[in-house]
Formats: structure tokens, sequence, C-alpha cells
């Protein structure tokens, strides 16, 4: 199949790769022009081959970014074309975006992408929303992306089921990284037991807690035992604050996702041991920035390392 996917930073660019492995073939774009294949949104669409529907995938940060390049590809796509936004956009945005995309009769689906800077090895999880008939154009591609068992949902046939489903699912990795760095933190405090990073590592086997977030945790452990690298201070991108906003709205108790988002607000105030654990996986799987303690007479940077 040909594909054009615009974005080519940590995901888009494995992506990319992942997709030319499986012998598709994949126009990419990026500003960097050192990424990109093409020069521009418009040789990229121009580059697609015109016997089959051009699908275009967009990979680039949610909002303002997401909303320019939509705009853009609606004045270069076609009839029976189709636009699939794989980042992370807020699921309330993705209705106007399918609408304004229909009204040149290009076709619209959402996907939610899990599997950070490992998608590219491991496969990613794919959770789609929009019509049977446009989700079936770019079937191909996610069948080559997901891993080779399960990994991919038609969440929906509702513009937004997608991106609403990730959502949920970023929710959800908020409370699970929460709490294992609440346990780490707890473990570190105590003078009874020596080595944490071990047993956090002989939980990854046979326990009902094992996780592919704690095998990060682990790894970032063994670089470093107590992360004196790191600040206590952990960022959130705006899935967790979307997932409240909709529980709210839907007169949804969720006091453990609700919990864990405020401990991050918290972290911003205090220099939080247990938010060093949470900087440290979220830099694992996905190389979301780190903030590093100020050296003597410093100030206080961010690091990717």
């Amino acid at each position: 199949m040909h594909i054009g996917i615009v974005g080519l930073g940590k995901m888009g660019g494995n992506m990319r790769t992942r997709l030319r492995n499986a012998d598709h073939t994949v126009i990419g774009y990026d500003r960097d022009p050192e990424l990109s294949d093409v020069d521009s949104l418009a040789a990229l669409v121009e580059a697609l081959p015109t016997d089959a529907p051009k699908v275009v995938w967009v990979m680039v940060p949610a909002g303002a970014a997401t909303e320019a390049t939509i705009q853009e590809l609606r004045d270069l796509l076609g009839e029976g074309d189709l636009v699939v936004d794989g980042g992370n956009s807020k699921y309330t945005d993705d209705q106007a975006h399918a609408d304004s995309l229909a009204e040149r009769g290009i076709g619209f689906v959402d996907c939610g992408v899990s599997g950070g800077v490992w998608g590219l090895e491991n496969g990613y999880a794919l959770m789609c929303g929009g019509s049977v008939e446009d989700v079936a154009k770019v079937q191909p591609v996610f069948d080559s992306l997901k891993p080779e068992e399960g990994g991919f949902v038609h969440a929906g046939t509702k513009v937004g089921a997608g991106h609403f489903s990730k959502m949920v699912h970023n929710g959800i990795e908020y409370a699970v990284m929460q709490s294992y760095a609440e346990g780490w933190e707890l473990l570190e405090a105590v003078d009874l037991v020596d080595n944490v990073t071990e047993v956090f590592d002989s939980w990854r086997d046979g326990t009902v807690i094992r996780s592919w977030l704690l095998d990060l945790l682990v790894a970032a452990l063994e670089e470093d035992t107590h992360l004196d690298k790191l600040r206590g201070y952990a960022d959130d991108s705006g899935e967790g604050r979307w997932t409240v906003q909709a529980a709210i709205d839907h007169a949804v108790p969720m006091h453990v996702i609700a919990a864990s988002l405020f401990a991050r607000f918290t972290s911003r105030q205090d220099d939080s041991p247990a938010m060093k654990a949470i900087a440290a996986m979220r830099n694992q799987f996905g190389g979301h920035a780190v903030h590093t303690p100020p050296p003597p007479g410093g100030d206080v940077s961010t690091t990717q390392d």
C-alpha cells in the first residue's frame, strides 16, 4: 500500500520505518528537511498514486499543528481520499475535522497510537474510530503497525471513538505509574530493604503486578539506582486532564486517576521522590524530557537523557 506520513518525530519516523519493513511505500514529510522525503505537503500528496484513494497519516502535536495540517490537506486531497489523525488529539476535535474534510468528499479516521519509542520493534497498539468503509482503506497499514498478536481495535464507527479510547488508556497509565512510584518511594524510605531495584526486578515474573511499565522502571533504576540524576518533577501532556474532565461530564467516579493527575501538579511545587520514578518511566517509554537538578549556583535544566 502507498501512504503519506506527516510528522517524522520519535513515533512518526519509526512508524515510517516499520511500514517500509513491511513492504509498504511510504512518503514522509517533516518540517525538518533532514528527516523528510519531500519538501512540502503538496509534494507528498502529489507523490501518492492516483489509481487508489490517497491516504495521509498525520503524526504531529495535538492542537494548532494538527489543525493547520488537516486544513492544508483538505485543499490538497480529493473525493474518496482519507486523512488519519494518529496524534494525541482531543476526541472532541475529531468531529469538526471530519465535517470539514467531508465537505470535499475526504474521509477521516481518528487513531490513538500507543507504543512510544519501542513501537518500531514491538508494534503499536492502535485504537481507531470512523466508518467501516474508511477504516478498510487503511487496514493494511494497521495490520503492519500492530504487534503480531492483538493490538488493534476499531473502537467505534463514530468519529472520536479511537482518541477517546486512547485518552482513557493514558489516564489509566497515569494511575499505574503513580502506584509503582509510590511503592518505590516507600521502599527507598525504609532501612529494612537493602536491594530496592532487585525487589522491583523480582516482580517482573510471576506476580500479578508485572507489566511493561514495571520493566521500564527497572531499566531506569538499573541506570540510576536512586534516580539521583532526576528532579521530582513530572509533566502531563493533556490526556490525564481530558480523562478526568470526561469523568466529570459523565458523572463517573474516578478517584485514582484524578489523584494521580493532581500528584503531578504537586510535583511542580515540591521535589517529590515518587515523581522521579514517574519522570523516569515517561522517559523510558516515550523519550519525554526529564528535569535534572541544577548544578551548584545554576538553573534547573530539561534534558532528554
